[in-house]
């Protein structure tokens, strides 16, 4: 499992753990999500109960991840005390580390072991769900799609820790 080294892999490893907050589940295209307190994430498919799961296996959309910060942002640009995880229709929620610096990194969540890719840019079903400016004040931060490249139980509470990678010696 030898990943490729990215430039900002050096400061990743100061990144302080998170916490996953929520975890929701897509039975279904265009269903309400499903809010659960524990999760399987099956390496190379996604979260079990997930209808991602069942798409091609090895996409790098297995597991979508946002931040508390990034919908606290979201909230604010739209005049909004709350918005409610589900309406977002991200897989994961966490807090307290900074997702654009977990890009490109692994890390693990319970037992399983993620690696993030591509940023999360919202759709257009985000004006409908959030109402006229939801595109726009999510852009930038509607987080991250992931690869789980380890299957594991991941859990409301558990840690969001980067795998530090030994750093080659200069």
């Amino acid at each position: 499992m030898s990943k490729k080294p990215h430039p900002l892999d050096r400061f990743a490893q100061d990144l302080p753990a998170g916490t996953l907050q929520w975890i929701g589940l897509r039975p279904a295209r265009r269903t309400p999500m499903l809010e659960v307190h524990q999760a399987a994430a099956i390496a190379e498919y996604g979260l079990e109960g997930d209808h991602r799961a069942d798409k091609t296996p090895g996409s790098g959309r297995q597991v979508t991840l946002i931040s508390r910060e990034f919908i606290q942002q979201t909230a604010h640009f739209l005049g909004r005390d709350i918005i409610e995880p589900g309406i977002l229709r991200r897989n994961l929620v966490v807090a307290g580390i900074n997702l654009h610096a977990l890009r490109h990194q692994r890390f693990t969540i319970g037992d399983a072991l993620f690696e993030a890719g591509a940023l999360c840019h919202p759709c257009s079903r985000m004006e409908t769900a959030l109402g006229t400016g939801g595109v726009a004040a999510m852009l930038g931060h509607g987080g991250l799609c992931c690869r789980i490249l380890r299957s594991g139980t991941i859990a409301i509470g558990d840690r969001v820790q980067v795998q530090v990678t030994a750093q080659p010696q200069r």
